[in-house]
């Protein structure tokens, strides 16, 4: 299966009331860049990552986002909104990332990427939209993007084509992932069947399934 990059996009400093860490600096607001980028096993060269706690790292170090879900949102919001506006750092076309197996490798330009979680709203995305209710409403939309982790580094740059080069058997997708760590819970026990997932989702799930 193959699509393409429709845009790379990289972050500078943002700072606001709403961003995520203490010193009030964000990320998120990414726009497209011409010409090849290089990723790197800790992210994509030249993109700010402001609160490293929960964004970054080896599990998440490429944010993925596809267009046609994008376009889902700006006709719900009557908004434009462009590459780069939900913080991701590839964003994809004619890729199904929602439908992503976890674990499955995309070759996009020189790089080899896995794909590894979902990606969880927070308020510093709802404030960087400006809709409070957006975090009950992406969770309930359930089309959360895809991060990955860099396998082999490369650079990229819009127009690549994207291709599955690997898919688990499991079956187990970024979709199903998402909806059994928010609102169904009774998916759970199948993330155990992931050996591709990443440990601390793991615990965090073996945890819930034993408490009483």
């Amino acid at each position: 299966m193959t699509g393409r990059l429709a845009a790379v996009n990289l972050g500078g400093v943002t700072e606001a009331e709403w961003a995520g860490d203490a010193s009030g600096r964000s990320g998120i607001d990414k726009r497209p860049v011409a010409g090849p980028v290089l990723i790197r096993f800790a992210g994509l060269a030249g993109d700010f990552i402001g609160e490293r706690a929960v964004h970054g790292g080896p599990d998440q170090a490429v944010y993925a986002y596809a267009e046609e879900d994008a376009g889902w949102w700006a006709t719900e919001l009557g908004r434009t909104l462009g590459p780069g506006a939900f913080g991701e750092n590839l964003t994809t076309y004619a890729v199904d990332v929602t439908g992503a197996v976890v674990g499955e490798r995309w070759a996009v330009g020189s790089a080899l990427l896995e794909v590894t979680k979902p990606r969880i709203p927070c308020t510093t995305f709802a404030g960087f939209w400006g809709v409070p209710d957006l975090i009950k409403r992406f969770t309930v939309r359930a089309a959360p993007g895809a991060y990955l982790q860099v396998l082999r580094e490369g650079e990229v740059s819009a127009g690549d084509p994207v291709e599955v080069v690997d898919r688990p058997a499991h079956g187990v997708t970024i979709g199903e992932m998402f909806r059994a760590t928010t609102l169904e819970p009774e998916l759970l026990p199948r993330l155990l069947d992931v050996p591709e997932l990443p440990e601390p989702i793991r615990e965090k799930v073996r945890r819930r399934l034993t408490r009483p």
